[in-house]
């Protein structure tokens, strides 16, 4: 990545703050709809005279997608928000490129009931981990639409490249991760504990960046 791209004269772009305040709605309202499923079956267990121990290990698999997809939403927060704080304008592709990102996130209340829910099958973790990789593809997209509008924005280059490798990681470790889903049924979702190697990983793009 070129580090000699100046900023557009004149161009300013729409103000973020409205923006960051959407997404930051829009991710604690589905953080907050994965509980849902949890809830229901509180009620369900309760009519049937189940004790406490009963409805854990009726809900063991609703709670191990529970607390993975919180886990990955706040993920995916974190790494919005901090690109986000140095970015002051926005343009409408800008926008639209958030908008997607959304739409990744809205989606996993979604297929978390699912998953809990229903049984497992190959499809089932494809839109479960598909949207991860989603996820981590548009980060990658807004980073480089801030890369070519540097108006937009008061990060460095060098914050930008190291987080094109972060997103580069992600999509190769979810990748992996879909794949030992799909190759190996029995490991399932555990297949992304592989993300604990985003670090080694993202030493490898952040070279490749360079």
């Amino acid at each position: 990545m070129s580090d000699d791209v100046a900023p557009e004269p004149g161009f300013r772009g729409l103000s973020a703050e409205r923006t960051k305040a959407f997404v930051d709605a829009v991710v604690a309202i589905a953080m907050t709809l994965l509980i849902l499923p949890l809830m229901e079956s509180v009620g369900e267990s309760a009519g049937n005279d189940h004790t406490t121990w009963e409805w854990l290990v009726d809900q063991r698999d609703q709670l191990q997608s529970f607390l993975i997809s919180f886990v990955l939403i706040a993920m995916f927060w974190m790494l919005h928000h901090r690109l986000f704080v140095s970015v002051q304008r926005i343009t409408p592709a800008l926008m639209w490129i958030t908008v997607a990102w959304m739409l990744t996130i809205v989606w996993m209340p979604v297929v978390t009931a699912l998953t809990g829910q229903i049984a497992d099958d190959a499809l089932q973790k494809v839109l479960y981990i598909g949207p991860l990789v989603v996820a981590s593809g548009v980060l990658l997209v807004t980073r480089v639409h801030l890369a070519r509008h540097l108006g937009l924005h008061s990060a460095s280059r060098k914050d930008l490249r190291l987080g094109m490798s972060i997103d580069l990681s992600m999509i190769v470790l979810f990748l992996a991760a879909l794949a030992i889903a799909l190759v190996f049924p029995p490991v399932g979702y555990l297949g992304l504990l592989v993300m604990f190697l985003t670090g080694p990983v993202q030493n490898v793009t952040a070279r490749m960046l360079r």
